[in-house]
């Protein structure tokens, strides 16, 4: 295809013959026989964004489920009549995400047996770690004698059994092309080849099965370092999941015992103590981290987290001006699946209640979009228009500057992936 009159960021107007990679970049570019033509009107063209850090098949679910965090419900009665009002999806179950101990203390099946019974329920820690299941639930997984209900995330054992929905994946992708997502990369964890999800309107690279979920009841160094040893004797990377200090500490350890690759990336770094930084800056590993969460739950960490460790948190600025390889994205479902919105956290760094948290770590509209820039095997490089490059653009309807001004997905004109649009508004 041939767009015409695209503006780049940095001022210059020119014309583009995409397919599956840039074929042609110039001033003017006459039309071939069948082309099909689209004007940008002087419109920005960008490369697609590409979103660094989400799970498909729970984002996909997650649009059918019912929000109980600290912002949608207050209190156990709130929960009960929330949940009890609630309708089961078509397979039979009750889904609730979003829960913070800040809602109704912690959850196990018998304080959910008290608020719902008779229908299978599930609900979904905030940190997507956990899942607590009432005993109609239990049953149903052929876990009724199991002792609290509350099942890891990323254990098989019990999350097989669970129906997948490809009509949903599909909705979830045209969302993401809305938002001008050309690219993403699913990071959940021990996800088989036989079961990724398919149907995307995006290209999808998968973290599994290099990606490591810690735990802080359970950190083991020696466990860690020769996980990594032998990912990296294979000639692969590795991903492993920090979203505490201890979860940092141990896994800079780990990597400077086994040796690091190239493409290792530290996934969230919720928590950066300042006497990592130089140790993360010498291991080149690359932070993919989510300020998104700054402007989600920014209020909750002001109250959870101790006032002098704050200053750790979601790390954007002091990480790029030491040199450590950033990228940023979403991690939807647990944050918010705009992209745009994560840019304007990175920028503004303001909690729900308008609180500035860090007022250190904000960097410019401009760098944000380059951190969703990257690709899947180079996070940290901004892709380009030039030939050559993926033909994954991104059309907005404003001038550079407006677009990195507002940081708005309304902008976004249309979605184009190997040269065919998905997306048109």
């Amino acid at each position: 295809m041939l767009i015409r009159r695209a503006t780049l960021l940095d001022g210059a107007v020119v014309d583009l013959r995409v397919g599956d990679t840039i074929e042609a970049v110039a001033e003017s570019l006459p039309p071939q026989p069948g082309e099909q033509v689209l004007d940008a009107a002087f419109g920005t063209v960008i490369p697609g964004l590409h979103d660094h850090h989400l799970h498909v098949y729970s984002a996909a679910a997650e649009q059918d489920s019912i929000r109980v965090g600290p912002a949608e419900v207050a209190g156990e009665a709130e929960l009960a009549e929330v949940l009890t009002a609630a309708v089961a999806g078509s397979d039979g179950w009750i889904r609730a995400v979003g829960y913070h101990e800040a809602v109704a203390g912690p959850l196990d099946r018998y304080s959910l047996d008290r608020l719902v019974s008779g229908v299978p329920v599930r609900v979904q820690h905030r940190s997507g770690v956990l899942w607590t299941v009432n005993s109609a639930g239990l049953a149903v997984l052929g876990l009724g004698d199991h002792p609290d209900g509350r099942l890891r995330s990323a254990d098989p054992a019990w999350s097989e059994a669970l129906e997948r929905r490809p009509a949903a994946v599909e909705e979830f992708s045209a969302r993401l092309a809305a938002y001008g997502v050309t690219g993403v990369t699913d990071a959940t964890p021990d996800l088989p080849a036989a079961d990724r999800p398919t149907g995307l309107r995006q290209r999808v690279h998968f973290l599994a099965p290099g990606k490591r979920i810690l735990h802080d009841d359970r950190l083991d160094l020696d466990d860690l370092t020769a996980w990594i040893a032998e990912r990296h004797r294979a000639g692969e990377p590795v991903a492993v999941h920090c979203v505490t200090a201890a979860q940092l500490i141990v896994t800079v350890a780990a990597l400077q015992a086994a040796g690091s690759h190239p493409a290792d990336r530290i996934e969230h770094a919720a928590m950066v103590p300042l006497d990592c930084i130089d140790d993360l800056v010498a291991l080149e590993a690359t932070v993919v981290t989510q300020p998104n969460f700054v402007a989600e739950r920014g209020d909750q960490y002001r109250t959870d987290v101790p006032t002098a460790e704050q200053d750790q948190l979601w790390r954007v600025a002091t990480l790029l001006a030491a040199g450590v390889p950033v990228a940023l994205s979403t991690d939807a479902p647990f944050g918010a699946a705009d992209p745009w919105a994560a840019m304007r956290a990175a920028v503004h760094r303001r909690t729900p209640r308008g609180v500035v948290l860090n007022p250190v770590e904000r960097i410019s509209g401009r760098r944000a979009l380059t951190l969703f820039l990257g690709s899947a095997g180079n996070p940290a490089r901004p892709r380009r228009i030039a030939s050559g490059e993926p033909g994954d653009l991104c059309l907005l309807a404003d001038t550079p500057q407006r677009v990195v001004d507002t940081l708005d997905a309304d902008l976004v004109a249309a979605t184009i992936v190997g040269g065919v649009v998905v997306f048109e508004r």
